[in-house]
C-alpha cells in the first residue's frame, strides 16, 4: 500500500496495490496494522454511505465538535468525487487551510480525516457512490458546518460544482469565521 502525506498534518491517502488479470483486479482495502502504523490508533465505530445522482453534487463542509469529533476514512465505491479537508485546529499552522483530492472507483484510494478537520465533497460524475468509516457515533447536537463557498477558505471546487445540489442545511451554513466549529 502506498501512502501520501500531505502539508497539513495528518491527513493521509491510503492507496492500494491492484493485482490485474483478464478477470478484473484484486486489492487490499483495509489493513489495520498499516492503517495504525501511519495513522495512529483508530477505532472505527460507524460506516457511512451516499449516492449522489447529479454530477456536481456539493456535501459539506462538515464536522463534529467536541466529545463527538470524527475521524473519517473516505473512499468513493462508484464514481469520482473531488474530497476536501479543511484544518479547522485553531493552534495549528495550517488553520483555515484545505486539500483536495480525487477520490475514484478506479484509483481506490482512500483519505484519512482525522479529527479536527472540516470535510466535504463534490461529484465528478453521475451516480457516484461515498463510503465512510467513522471514529464517533453521528451526534446532531455536536454537528457542525461552514458555508462551502467561503471565500475565506478559498476552496478550489471544480467548475461542474452545483450549488443548486446543495442540502437546505448546507445552504444555511454560516461562513468559517462565524462558525462555532472549531477545535
Amino acid at each position: 500500500m502506498e501512502i501520501t502525506r500531505f502539508n497539513l498534518a495528518g491527513l493521509l491517502e491510503f492507496i492500494p496495490y491492484a493485482f490485474a488479470d483478464e478477470r478484473g483486479y484484486f486489492a487490499e482495502i483495509w489493513r489495520e496494522d498499516q492503517f495504525m502504523q501511519h495513522a495512529g490508533t483508530i477505532n472505527f465505530v460507524q460506516e457511512n454511505q451516499s449516492l449522489s445522482k447529479q454530477a456536481g453534487t456539493i456535501r459539506g463542509m462538515h464536522a463534529q465538535v467536541g466529545c463527538a469529533g470524527q475521524g473519517k476514512l473516505i473512499r468513493c465505491v462508484a464514481g469520482a468525487i473531488l474530497d476536501i479537508a479543511v484544518d479547522i485546529r485553531r493552534n495549528s499552522p495550517t488553520f483555515g487551510q484545505w486539500v483536495g483530492i480525487e477520490l475514484s472507483r478506479e484509483a481506490l484510494n482512500q483519505l484519512w480525516i482525522p479529527v479536527g478537520f472540516a470535510h466535504g465533497f463534490c461529484t465528478l460524475v453521475p451516480d457516484t457512490i461515498v463510503a465512510y468509516k467513522v471514529t464517533n457515533y453521528y451526534s446532531p447536537e455536536h454537528d457542525r458546518g461552514f458555508l462551502w463557498s467561503d471565500p475565506a477558505i478559498g476552496i478550489g471546487w471544480p467548475d461542474i460544482a452545483d450549488a443548486t445540489t446543495l442540502s437546505s442545511k448546507d445552504r444555511a451554513q454560516p461562513r468559517f469565521e462565524q462558525s462555532d466549529m472549531l477545535f
